[in-house]
């Protein structure tokens, strides 16, 4: 069954390769997928070389019509998105309407900030990668390339965590209350917990 609510993945520590082909498999099947956190997400091989790669990929063009491509997108998110995109039939009509079920953001804007965000284990760097692997973040790649917001994305990032642990720290309160609240009432509410038990319910 394709679920109508979003699979909500926190891209932190995965690795692009493997993030993409997880994600494309779930979108051929019909599910909503959101990345969020994109800057995190991590690429084997170091740093250096990496950067090679992406600044030969940015020489290639049209000599005919340069406005016909290649396009040479630098954001965490837009670079995911082609990752995931070659791993898709995008030409064809199944494709498209996959890949329009995908979003992807830099860091973690709401609402998602308040949902469970999901973790793929075989496709975690710690699980994936060996031990001494070199390895880099997408974020530093983008920025050493062009993209312009790595520093504006950090602070709200901050922010976010900051506001985080207040809830959290509100939810455990609230938590801690309602545990009081069920003891206080426990001997009232017996007689009446025997009834429901004695039909099945706890």
């Amino acid at each position: 069954m394709v679920s109508s609510k979003p699979i909500v993945i926190d891209g932190k520590d995965h690795l692009l390769g493997r993030l993409a082909s997880t994600i494309a498999k779930q979108l051929l099947i019909g599910e909503k997928v959101v990345v969020v956190r994109c800057e995190d997400i991590n690429i084997s091989g170091n740093f250096h070389r990496s950067k090679l790669k992406y600044l030969a990929f940015m020489r290639k063009r049209c000599n005919v019509n340069p406005n016909h491509g290649a396009f040479h997108l630098r954001a965490p998110g837009k670079i995911l998105r082609r990752t995931v995109r070659g791993m898709l039939p995008h030409k064809t009509p199944r494709g498209e309407a996959a890949l329009h079920r995908l979003t992807c953001f830099e860091g973690v804007p709401p609402p998602y900030d308040k949902v469970q965000r999901l973790v793929v284990p075989n496709v975690v760097r710690h699980i994936a990668l060996k031990p001494g692997r070199k390895f880099c973040s997408l974020g530093r790649l983008s920025h050493e390339v062009g993209w312009q917001y790595k520093g504006v994305v950090e602070k709200l990032e901050a922010k976010r965590k900051i506001k985080g642990a207040a809830r959290f720290q509100q939810k455990k309160a609230n938590l801690k209350l309602h545990a009081q609240a069920l003891k206080a009432v426990e001997a009232k509410i017996a007689p009446f917990q025997k009834i429901i038990e004695s039909y099945g319910f706890n």
